[in-house]
């Protein structure tokens, strides 16, 4: 199903004219039609705008839904796994300022287990990439 086609079927899902839908997002009734006949796309803020409007996601707007299960899955993981990602630095930091010292304690025992946590999550990510991998034949 494309963008357009998927803008018209949530519209009349809600039940909202095209008036009714170009009003709460702020445009003209003529930009939604051009939005459902594919000869125009709504810009980034109106996109997120329509986002939370229906409560899906941009993904799932933007993206044909011809994508396979393992694209799906794939994206899935890479997108939690970038989020971890991002805290390894502070993690990293975080390890540093605990064994600083050479003495751990009954606080720093329990964030070191929240580390412990969150690494043995990133591990498992990672495993299950390279497994995703494996099954499309990339690795």
């Amino acid at each position: 199903m494309s963008f357009s086609e998927k803008i018209y079927a949530l519209r009349t899902q809600a039940g909202m004219s095209q008036a009714s839908f170009a009003e709460k997002l702020q445009v003209s009734r003529q930009t939604v039609s051009k939005w459902e006949l594919g000869t125009s796309y709504p810009e980034i803020e109106k996109l997120l705008a329509i986002s939370n409007l229906f409560h899906v996601t941009t993904d799932y707007l933007l993206k044909d839904q011809s994508d396979s299960q393992e694209d799906v899955k794939m994206d899935r993981l890479v997108l939690q796994f970038l989020g971890y990602a991002q805290d390894m630095d502070g993690i990293s930091k975080e390890l540093v300022n605990i064994m600083r010292d050479g003495i751990i304690d009954d606080e720093e025992k329990v964030r070191m287990n929240d580390i412990v946590k969150t690494l043995n999550e990133v591990a498992r990510m990672i495993e299950e990439i390279k497994l995703a991998l494996r099954d499309s034949g990339i690795f």
